[in-house]
């Protein structure tokens, strides 16, 4: 029988600092992460947990400059309409300060599809909750960025975009659904503080206002 490993205080300690750090990025140095250190990654970001052990995540690493220069065009397009969408001004020019994406300069673009009909999994846990695919990418998404931390490596979400441009660009099966466009790279500044609180966006609000008993 195989024995389960011990996780000592320590170990809790240095988890509860990797979280602390683990930030969304958008500031990226260009050199290259190591082949082995991508791998590294993809592997970690692969023992997720999925529902029915479907495994559901499928990874497009974008190699190409044609491609990631359209997508650098289309979410810096999105990203002008969503600041058109801010009635108040001083709320619209915030938004216009901000750096919301990496793609230009980050060494690697990833994009995360979830495919919706596996063959993994037969189906287990989805009858009723068919979303729980789209959640399990999600945490293989987390799981990722964690590992990306632990190495120094920076992860930057990137939101603001239309799907199903983004799904067509990329020339995928048409049950694969488009759950996120990730740049990764080495982080210019690392901090442990949120940008978007740094910058007086947004900051991190307590528990106790999110936390429900009945």
């Amino acid at each position: 029988m195989t024995t389960a490993p011990a996780f000592d205080a320590s170990f809790l300690r240095q988890f509860d600092t990797l979280l602390h750090w683990r930030r969304d990025v958008r500031h990226f140095d260009t050199r290259a992460i190591p082949a082995e250190e991508m791998t590294a990654l993809l592997e970690a970001a692969s023992l997720a947990p999925s529902v029915g052990n479907a495994q559901p995540w499928r990874f497009v690493r974008l190699r190409t400059p044609e491609l990631r220069a359209a997508l650098a065009g289309h979410v810096d397009a999105e990203n002008a309409r969503a600041a058109a969408s801010y009635a108040e001004a001083g709320r619209r020019d915030a938004y216009r300060a901000l750096k919301l994406h990496g793609l230009r300069e980050a060494p690697e673009l990833l994009a995360v599809f979830c495919d919706e009909r596996p063959a993994a999994g037969h189906g287990l846990g989805i009858a009723t909750m068919p979303e729980m695919l789209r959640y399990s990418c999600v945490t293989a998404i987390h799981t990722l960025w964690l590992a990306a931390r632990a190495r120094g490596i920076g992860l930057g979400w990137v939101s603001i975009l239309d799907p199903a441009a983004v799904t067509a660009l990329l020339d995928v099966p048409p049950d694969w659904t488009l759950i996120a466009l990730l740049c990764l790279g080495y982080p210019q500044a690392p901090s442990d503080i949120p940008e978007l609180e740094r910058r007086g966006w947004q900051a991190r609000e307590p528990l106790a206002d999110r936390l429900f008993e009945r």
